[in-house]
């Protein structure tokens, strides 16, 4: 009987090790969103988001305010479409501007919200214009490598004048 009481209470400690293993993960991976506020949505558009996900976080200052709705293609603008949620004890300037942000060298994206001077807060369904897009590292690689390039390619011609 007490061999049976033990494998009982062994079992239960497991299952609620198991379960707090799970829940970190989620909550990790931003895959857990535990939040009984109701937010406000607002949506921008970004000539290029990256790799930006839904469900990546809105910080301001480091302190992450929302997260990422939606994404979608706007056929007409050709641009990306982002849906934000934000939190309503959050209130932000209308001229509040966003930039996709990367959290270390190769780490997640996420979008960072710089807040305005505006007199008016941004309310459901707003679209904030002022956005600045991811940089892409294979771009700047790109262009590091034109660059120079363009600069031994240009000593070599004065070289061949003299």
């Amino acid at each position: 009987m007490q061999r049976t009481k033990n494998d009982v209470w062994v079992g239960f400690f497991v299952m609620l090790g198991a379960a707090a293993l799970v829940f970190l993960a989620l909550q990790t991976a931003n895959l857990l969103a535990l939040s009984f506020q109701a937010g406000y949505r607002v949506t921008a558009k970004f000539d290029n988001i990256g790799t930006l996900k839904p469900k990546a976080a809105v910080k301001s200052s480091g302190v992450s305010v929302g997260k990422v709705v939606a994404i979608a293609f706007d056929d007409k603008t050709y641009q990306a479409k982002v849906t934000l949620e934000l939190e309503k004890r959050y209130a932000f300037p209308k001229d509040s501007s966003l930039k996709i942000l990367t959290s270390g060298l190769l780490g997640e994206q996420y979008v960072g919200i710089e807040p305005g001077a505006d007199e008016q807060n941004l309310a459901e369904g707003d679209t904030i214009t002022a956005t600045q897009s991811a940089l892409v590292l294979e771009n700047l690689i790109g262009q590091l490598l034109y660059s120079k390039a363009a600069e031994s390619g240009s000593a070599t011609e004065s070289g061949a004048k003299k």
